[in-house]
């Protein structure tokens, strides 16, 4: 056992509030995390495209840049502009190595005085360390405030109806990928976001761990929030064709190849790992991310082997029987000049090979995102 294992689970602030309600707890990323509630996963994940859940997602990284410098030093480390985003605007990016391949992806929020990063929890230690070696070439500070923050996502069509009478935000002026500053549910300096992994509109509050029962029961108070777990957001997410850490991403691949050009901008000046994508997108890139489905009921899971043209061609990458659309929905990567929708490959499955189809993401395409 290495000493990773036999490190205590963390806990989150709503930790207690979660097993009051009956959720089933599992490790996620150093933490003891709720993957699903007495309800079900089909059932919170309905919740979530029909009316309104709430994630405890406490377990992010949360990073804050401050100086004169801030803004050039993070322009550095992601692959975004930084410089074109507005004051109370956030942006998603990705964090690379010289390789030009992911380390993390993150969100940026740009504040009057401040950034602030946020990273996925199973990344946090070994991007903080990442980023802090680009440092010293800047005139600003950098500080892991992860401890100090507890964040819930709001999600779903009627998120902003829910949350609007318990904030004195007026939510109609946060658009997406914007955020603002105000109270909710009595606690005063909350952040509330709206960016979202589910496809559907909905806020992120950020705020003080000491009230988050308060924030958490005035929510749930409403009758009109169903408590959500891990379970149900990552096939929210997967049929959005969001990106999740660890399964489309990681070190081995770059923002060309996962459909995530649009999050690299090469214009901006030097980043960690622009040399390498300028590489890449001159010698054109070998191989893309695709969504893809099977016209049997059979489930694609993370790891099954593919096959193009009968050759060995990776695994799957994400992969579930779709809760809302009822057919089996994955991803994986293939050679670009078989990414095309409506090109064919084969998943092995137990050891029969199945028939797929590359289509186009998202696959649900009903979002209520703003």
């Amino acid at each position: 056992m290495s000493a990773d294992d036999a490190a205590p689970l963390k806990r989150t602030p709503f930790h207690d509030l979660h097993v009051a309600a009956g959720a089933k707890m599992v490790p996620f990323a150093g933490y003891e995390m709720p993957v699903q509630y007495p309800s079900g996963i089909t059932v919170e994940h309905k919740a979530v495209r029909e009316g309104c859940g709430l994630f405890d997602v406490s377990h992010m990284g949360e990073f804050i840049i401050k100086g004169p410098g801030a803004v050039d030093f993070v322009n550095r480390v992601t692959t975004n502009n930084v410089a074109a985003l507005a004051r109370g605007q956030v942006q998603y990016s990705g964090i690379l190595n010289d390789r030009g391949t992911f380390e993390d992806d993150c969100l940026v929020y740009r504040e009057e005085d401040r950034l602030v990063m946020v990273v996925n929890a199973s990344n946090k230690d070994k991007d903080f360390a990442h980023i802090s070696r680009e440092l010293g070439a800047f005139d600003c500070t950098l500080e892991d405030i992860s401890d100090d923050i507890a964040l819930l996502a709001l999600q779903g069509p009627k998120a902003a109806e829910i949350l609007q009478p318990l904030t004195d935000v007026d939510l109609s002026t946060i658009k997406y990928y914007h955020f603002g500053r105000g109270g909710v549910a009595g606690v005063e300096g909350v952040y509330v976001s709206r960016t979202g992994y589910t496809g559907e509109d909905g806020f992120e509050l950020y705020f003080d761990p000491a009230h988050g029962a308060a924030v958490w029961n005035a929510l749930l108070g409403t009758g009109q929030v169903t408590p959500t777990g891990l379970g149900c957001r990552d096939s929210l997410r997967l049929e959005m064709g969001m990106a999740l850490y660890g399964n489309d991403i990681d070190d081995t691949v770059t923002p060309l190849e996962a459909g995530l050009g649009w999050i690299v901008k090469l214009p901006k000046g030097d980043f960690v790992g622009r040399d390498a994508l300028v590489r890449q997108k001159e010698a054109g890139v070998t191989r893309k991310l695709v969504g893809f489905t099977f016209a049997d009921r059979a489930i694609p899971r993370h790891g099954y082997p593919v096959f193009v043209d009968g050759n060995a061609c990776g695994v799957v990458c994400s992969g579930t029987m779709s809760p809302s659309l009822g057919i089996p929905i994955g991803t994986c990567y293939v050679p670009t000049a078989r990414s095309a929708e409506g090109n064919a490959f084969e998943v092995e499955i137990r050891g029969k090979r199945v028939a797929a189809t590359v289509v186009k993401m998202p696959f649900y395409k009903q979002g209520s995102h703003l």
